[in-house]
């Protein structure tokens, strides 16, 4: 009798094993989302188990419904009809961010040239310029961010303002899902939202930091990654020419980015920039705004900026790639 109960508490002990052994098996895994946003994609890796595609879809919702010129009856849409609009609590955060870049930038940064960039039509023939002199100096009279006001839960602007927050709005969309998921106490995430990034701590799945890629530039229409860095609870944003542009009958290329000052696309030999901050938002505004700066523009700009960490690919005098990494941006 004894060997028999021997013999059995060997064998429950072989079982307990094995069953301690199966879960040391069984690996985390994030849960991986992603789906259409804002013309683009978006993706959202994070370490829970819960399914927040909902949330997110009604989060984008509700941003498209106040920031986004592509529907009709958006706030933004409205406003640029001079309709009465209540603004809400997205549109007033865009807007206040916005004109904290205007203002540090002195105008480099003014999401009211968009009506000046729609009639550039970068989609039509890339070696002709199709907008004439006359055409841009009416439409450059409505802009100047200074001129427009949040004033009580208004917008005060001139009848011919047109607003457009589409340079920062993908960065403000990272934003907002990233603090949902913040507000659900999961603070491991890589938010993602057409190449607009925000992290925060590291891959638990892997157990290493956060690993994103910079794409190199290529006028073939190709993709490949020019290098990739490690990220930790912080947000990067790229701004590249490198896709849209012009080229004059000298072979001189013009940036998508339009100048604020003159009207004119930008003439520069800047083809990508990254920027590293806090939050993606504003990641986002200041890649935009140093794409008009130029090289030496941005390495004024950021002696009294340490807060941003930037990237910059251009062509040098020979039309060789050259790369200058500023304020400590990771290597």
């Amino acid at each position: 009798m004894k060997k028999i109960v021997i013999c059995l508490l060997v064998f429950v002990t072989v079982i307990s094993c094995k069953k301690q052994q199966d879960k040391k098996v069984k690996t985390f895994e994030n849960t991986n989302l992603s789906g259409i946003v804002f013309g683009t994609s978006y993706s959202a890796v994070y370490d829970s188990e819960i399914d927040y595609t909902k949330q997110f879809d009604s989060l984008f919702d509700a941003i498209n419904s106040s920031l986004s010129t592509y529907i009709p009856n958006s706030d933004i849409s409205k406003l640029n009809r001079n309709e009465y609009v209540t603004i809400d609590a997205h549109f007033e955060v865009v807007f206040l961010k916005s004109k904290e870049i205007y203002k540090a930038t002195k105008g480099v940064f003014d999401p009211t040239i968009g009506d000046v960039v729609n009639a550039w039509s970068f989609g039509a023939d890339k070696n002709k310029f199709l907008t004439d002199s006359a055409t841009i100096e009416n439409l450059m009279t409505s802009v100047g961010f200074n001129k427009v006001m949040l004033i009580d839960g208004k917008i005060a602007k001139q009848p011919k303002t047109y607003l457009e927050f589409n340079a920062i709005a993908k960065g403000y969309g990272v934003d907002v899902i990233s603090e949902f998921l913040e507000s659900k106490n999961i603070n491991n995430y890589l938010v993602e939202i057409g190449g607009e990034i925000r992290v925060s701590g590291e891959n638990k799945e892997k157990h290493k930091p956060w690993r994103v890629g910079l794409d190199e530039p290529r006028f073939d229409g190709g993709q490949s990654v020019f290098k990739a860095v490690n990220l930790k609870d912080e947000a990067m944003a790229t701004s590249g020419t490198y896709r849209k542009f012009k080229v004059d009958d000298n072979g001189n290329k013009y940036a998508h980015i339009i100048n604020t000052k003159t009207g004119y696309p930008t003439k520069t030999n800047v083809l990508s920039v990254s920027v590293i901050a806090k939050d993606c938002m504003t990641a986002d505004g200041y890649a935009t705004a140093f794409q008009a700066m130029g090289v030496e523009g941005v390495k004024t700009f950021l002696q009294n900026h340490p807060e941003l960490k930037v990237f910059l690919i251009f062509e040098n005098e020979n039309k060789a790639l050259e790369t200058l990494s500023l304020n400590g941006f990771p290597e």
